[in-house]
């Protein structure tokens, strides 16, 4: 029965934190993008979001970010400075070939920096 159960591997989808120039804001914001590489395009794709470390975490955020076309792009979130102390966690699901996707992005605490990008 097990070897029946098809566990499709999510390539081609990536997480990217960067920082930014803000216009409105006059100041430099960390973003959080999903970016697909993929020669088709992602369905329903939804990202849930959150910063933790042993004593504090932040609140889960769930962001719909509906279809993204072949290598392209969507904003998720602005991160803010102090949740970059934290480790930070992207668990991506999206629907292609038919099948459910899902994979996980971890950025762990103090490794997204300026010195860093």
């Amino acid at each position: 029965m097990k070897k029946d159960i098809e566990i499709p591997i999510a390539k081609d989808v990536q997480v990217a934190i960067i920082r930014e120039w803000n216009e409105e804001f006059l100041s430099k914001d960390w973003n959080a993008y999903i970016i697909n590489n993929r020669a088709d395009q992602i369905e329903m794709v939804m990202v849930v979001s959150k910063g933790f470390d042993e004593e504090r975490q932040t609140t889960t955020m769930r962001h719909s970010m509906g279809t993204i076309l072949p290598s392209d792009f969507k904003k998720i979130e602005l991160l803010q400075e102090e949740v970059l102390a934290l480790d930070n966690e992207f668990f991506v699901t999206f629907f292609a070939e038919g099948k459910l996707f899902e994979k996980r992005f971890l950025f762990p605490k103090n490794t997204v920096s300026e010195k860093k990008s």
